[in-house]
């Protein structure tokens, strides 16, 4: 059965995730309804009332049925993954243990727990507990032997300035123009997440033309996420309301180019380029002499893309260990070979022949 994509399915999500086909979705993101169990109205100290989550949608008669509903829609979840593909669940600590509970149980493997801190959270009127400051994201692979899954961590560490991402991040609540108003001009849903957080995650694990599933889709804000990154969406949403309002959103975004949609790649999955590639290619002849960063050590390029320092002969990484007295060294970075404006990395010829072979 051929998959539909970038719509939106009205209706029970249990019952839409039946009809969806085995192994379809490459990526899925579930804001689930938290079961807050809210014990009556709050108050802010002028005692005006707070607007808290308190719709039908949110409501379970106890434990035991929020539990029975975590574990069916994850079953329909793992049944319509990608073998390859990987699920995120946002949750508070009304429910985030329960979902985490139940995603090991069904085989889910977790790879990350994420910390959203938000920036901006509301205070604790009654003075009675800390500040509710953040909401937890488990990110999970299908299974405990998944050897391939989309992580484009590269992405991320340029996103966050060349610096490996961590599993904390700091992003503002949904406000101002991107919240979603109805009719009367009110906030249309109490739990909307800003863009910028499923910005970061469809491109930290999807890639452009990745089907994304939501089956708690909202007022749309993973479908404009995917819209924007060249991504394609299935959401599920029993609100007709809802699901109206998500339509017109969506329509609004304008996708990015496939050009503007490039990240950084990870160099694992780069061609490998023995260093004899550099040598036949005729960018480093045999006889050249390379030399190492601050001048101590050099060495002369063989035929086959050896090199000799004096009796020792090997590859640009067990030379280079050698002259160092070091159990290891990267020979790209350390190797160098002399231009018109210096002394430039042997990794510069490497990216070369990549950008040649690609």
């Amino acid at each position: 059965m051929a998959l539909e994509a970038d719509r939106i399915i009205e209706g029970d999500c249990l019952e839409a995730l039946a009809g969806l086909p085995d192994r379809c979705v490459d990526l899925i993101f579930a804001d689930p309804p938290y079961n807050l169990q809210l014990g009556g109205e709050l108050l802010r100290p002028d005692n005006s009332k707070v607007d808290a989550v308190d719709d039908h949608w949110d409501q379970f008669a106890s434990f035991e049925a929020y539990d029975r509903f975590t574990t069916d829609w994850l079953t329909q979840c793992r049944r319509v993954l990608k073998d390859e593909g990987s699920i995120w669940v946002i949750g508070s600590y009304h429910n985030i243990f329960r979902v985490g509970g139940a995603l090991q149980d069904l085989g889910f493997w977790i790879l990350n727990d994420i910390i959203w801190r938000k920036s901006n959270p509301m205070p604790n009127f009654k003075g009675t507990r800390f500040a509710n400051a953040h909401e937890t994201l488990i990110w999970a692979a299908k299974s405990r032997g998944q050897k391939r899954y989309t992580f484009n961590y590269d992405a991320m560490k340029m996103a966050n300035d060349e610096l490996q991402m961590r599993s904390d991040w700091t992003l503002a609540l949904c406000t101002g123009e991107e919240r979603v108003k109805d009719g009367s001009g009110r906030k249309a849903h109490p739990t909307q997440k800003p863009e910028a957080l499923l910005h970061r995650v469809i491109l930290a694990a999807s890639r452009p033309g990745d089907v994304i599933l939501d089956p708690f889709f909202g007022v749309g804000t993973t479908g404009s996420a995917a819209r924007r990154l060249g991504r394609r969406y299935i959401g599920i949403e029993r609100e007709p309301d809802y699901v109206a309002l998500a339509k017109a959103r969506i329509a609004k975004v304008e996708p990015a180019s496939p050009d503007d949609l490039a990240v950084m790649g990870s160099k694992k999955s780069e061609p490998r380029i023995p260093f004899g590639h550099i040598v036949e290619a005729g960018l480093l002849r045999p006889g050249d002499v390379l030399y190492c960063p601050s001048g101590r050590h050099s060495a002369r390029v063989r035929a086959d893309g050896s090199i000799v320092v004096g009796d020792l002969a090997g590859s640009i990484h067990k030379i280079g260990a050698m002259v160092q007295s070091q159990p290891a060294c990267n020979g790209w970075t350390y190797w160098h070979f002399k231009t018109d404006k210096g002394l430039a990395p042997i990794d510069v010829l490497r990216a070369k022949v990549r950008a040649e072979l690609s």
